[in-house]
């Protein structure tokens, strides 16, 4: 017999993970943005990473629709941009509020991110109530600092 959904989602919550946004700019729909915590690499030949992003989200019809899209790992004190792409506002007060960039793609940079892939669309799957979103990487941007982490329903940042 399968968990529930709670279960499965409190088991979860031990899994420590890196806070991105994951961010997009289709003509249609504009610039547009999300908090994204399920986010790994594919494969290194050729560059590809996944993202998994909720089929109600919006942000992946604008992936759809602009066939790229960035993937902004935050750094430590950045969770306030994580807070902020998480909901509560709109798509425009996100970006008003977080310099960003465009990419070679035309994707949306944050430009104090702790490091950005600059992707197109290469694959989407449908899995349960959500999409795996799968990008070949056409650009990276590295800057230095300590990433932003998640675990346990709040922010962590690494020991020294």
């Amino acid at each position: 017999m399968a968990v529930t959904a709670d279960e499965f989602k409190k088991a979860l919550q031990y899994w420590a993970s890196g806070v991105t946004v994951v961010t997009a700019n289709s003509p249609k729909l504009g610039l547009q943005g999300m908090t994204v915590s399920a986010f790994c690499s594919v494969s290194a030949e050729p560059p590809q990473i996944l993202v998994c992003l909720n089929e109600a989200a919006d942000t992946g019809e604008g992936i759809l629709q602009s066939g790229c899209f960035a993937v902004n790992v935050l750094e430590k004190a950045q969770q306030g941009i994580s807070n902020q792409f998480a909901g509560g506002c709109s798509h425009e007060d996100r970006f008003a509020n977080s310099p960003w960039i465009a990419g070679d793609t035309g994707a949306p940079l944050l430009a104090e991110s702790l490091m950005s892939l600059d992707c197109t669309l290469v694959d989407r799957v449908k899995a349960g109530t959500h999409w795996i979103v799968i990008g070949e990487v056409q650009a990276v941007v590295c800057r230095e600092g300590e990433p932003l982490l998640y675990y346990r329903g709040a922010y962590r940042q690494l020991n020294a």
